[in-house]
């Protein structure tokens, strides 16, 4: 039975480290353990162009811990109005490195996304000749679509088509959800790649609604049915190239929202689920290889070693300002796997 682990340094493709005092609490959890992070860009105001993007990363390097090597990996945040021509002057400066699709009002910080889809295919067009990767967060917001379906009509409606418009653009449909996203982003692979969060794979609506209402575990999208979650295990512990980390991890202030941070034992949780699936040698691939393969990145140099030993994760993480924390996933638990070396 194996009980220590040593693999490539991992990133996450998929993270927000927000801004200010909860930047300043949660940045040096992922810091400690991955070498780089795509960071989400759905702050108030949103980070909508190149100056914005470059201001935000001084930020950010600047809340790191002395010494870290760890490498923030900026976003722009589509609009309806987003400008071509500064997309690609933010990519090819190295200041963007994907754009990232916040249909409106999908989830927090979504009211400025697009409303008109129409309105973009100038930017994918550009985006197509530049190379340059476009992330998604897949949901149809049509409020006719039942909340547990808008994965599978994002996907229908958009997405399918997106691909035969654009062959040349690479795309995420991130923290896929169902076993619709997984089906279909297998079959579109390479040009479609996916992430996976620990929370879709670890619960599901019965969880969170089969004794009561638990509202920390809410999320978009939303945690679904046992069958989901089987084949987003599946997924990620195949060893399949279109799938990868992303923990989705997104702090909220307690006093505003009832809602948990994945950071903190993130890498962790995924080992549990890699050993429960007997699939601990995949465990590398899916953290380290598969995102930097599909971002045309080269994989990180260093690595982290994890250890087979109970510790208790923190329940919150401390910010500053008058009573003020963010809840831990899995905060007050006994881990079964720990970094002990980064």
């Amino acid at each position: 039975m194996t009980t220590r682990l040593t693999i490539r340094k991992p990133d996450d493709w998929h993270l927000h480290v927000r801004d200010g005092a909860m930047l300043k609490a949660v940045l040096p959890f992922t810091a400690k353990h991955f070498g780089r992070a795509i960071l989400m860009p759905n702050l108030v105001p949103p980070v909508t162009t190149t100056k914005e993007a470059a201001a935000y990363r001084g930020r950010v390097m600047a809340a790191l811990p002395p010494g870290s090597t760890f490498k923030p990996l900026m976003t722009c945040y589509l609009t309806d109005d987003t400008d071509p021509d500064d997309v690609e002057r933010g990519f090819k400066d190295g200041v963007f490195t994907a754009v990232k699709l916040y249909p409106a009002h999908a989830t927090t910080y979504s009211a400025a996304g697009v409303t008109d889809y129409r309105k973009i295919t100038r930017v994918l067009e550009r985006m197509e000749q530049i190379g340059m990767p476009f992330l998604m967060h897949g949901e149809d917001v049509d409020p006719e679509v039942d909340i547990f379906d808008r994965e599978a009509m994002f996907i229908e409606r958009y997405l399918s088509k997106w691909i035969r418009q654009f062959p040349g653009l690479r795309f995420v449909l991130e923290h896929l959800s169902s076993k619709n996203g997984v089906d279909f982003v297998r079959s579109a692979a390479p040009q479609v790649g996916g992430t996976i969060t620990p929370y879709h794979m670890v619960l599901t609506r019965t969880d969170w609604l089969g004794w009561g209402l638990k509202p920390y575990m809410y999320c978009m999208p939303v945690i679904k049915t046992a069958k989901d979650r089987t084949a987003l295990r599946k997924a990620a512990t195949s060893g399949e190239a279109c799938y990868f980390l992303g923990t989705d991890s997104a702090p909220h202030p307690f006093a505003k929202k009832v809602a948990v941070s994945g950071i903190p034992v993130a890498i962790e949780t995924y080992a549990k689920v890699f050993e429960e699936e007997g699939a601990l040698d995949k465990l590398e691939a899916f953290a380290s290889l598969n995102g930097p393969k599909h971002y045309r990145l080269p994989p990180n140099d260093g690595t982290i070693t994890l250890e087979k030993t109970a510790w208790t994760a923190p329940a919150e993480v401390k910010v500053d300002g008058p009573d003020e924390k963010a809840l831990v996933y899995r905060g007050g638990e006994s881990i079964e796997w720990k970094v002990v070396a980064s």
